[in-house]
């Protein structure tokens, strides 16, 4: 099964699978994105919605049509407009300097993808803007609590110093915490946390 079929059969009940509330990292530190914000694998929505109730701009980017769909729904159910493309993001080129803000909840790559998208999202950033990222770390193949179980697709402190090289990291550290996020996420976790700000 490709990615494209994977993520649009997990996403195809009405359920939401990652549930419709916001991560509660990104949730914490939103005040630090400008806009418009870029929201990379986006899913069903949650994030974006949550972004754009608090009068950002966002662009939610995702593999899965089903999934932006839904995320459309969830925007329209609350009064709100977000922004959706369908795209690959091993190909996937975002407007330079244009954002003043690059969300990556739980986008999980393979590394291959990383060092070319990385690069291209350092570049999407104004002067001042903020990446906000979390993801399961390595460690996280120990627990069954969400996250994929190929190593090479999850995180490490120094993976991030490498692949935002040009970021100052505001924030940047591996840490357990509870993460209940619909079905999809569901328990004490490891994870990696960055806030990266792009120079002014």
């Amino acid at each position: 099964m490709d990615g494209k079929s994977l993520w649009n059969t997990r996403y195809q009940n009405e359920a939401y699978f990652y549930g419709t509330e916001p991560n509660s990292f990104l949730e914490e530190h939103w005040k630090l994105l400008g806009t418009p914000v870029l929201s990379l694998s986006e899913g069903e929505g949650r994030n974006a919605v949550f972004l754009a109730s608090h009068g950002l701009d966002v662009l939610g980017v995702d593999l899965s049509d089903i999934g932006l769909e839904k995320a459309r729904k969830l925007a329209a159910s609350r009064g709100l407009r977000i922004e959706t493309q369908v795209a690959d993001l091993a190909m996937y080129e975002p407007a330079t300097a244009h954002y003043g803000g690059v969300v990556s909840i739980f986008a999980h790559l393979p590394s291959s993808v990383r060092q070319r998208l990385c690069p291209l999202v350092e570049q999407a950033l104004k002067p001042g803007g903020v990446v906000v990222m979390e993801a399961y770390a390595e460690s996280q193949l120990a627990r069954d609590t969400g996250g994929p179980k190929n190593p090479d697709m999850l995180m490490t402190v120094d993976k991030i110093r490498a692949e935002f090289p040009n970021l100052e990291p505001v924030l940047l550290h591996e840490t357990e915490r509870d993460v209940r996020e619909g079905e999809g996420h569901t328990g004490l976790a490891s994870v990696i946390q960055f806030i990266g700000r792009k120079a002014i």
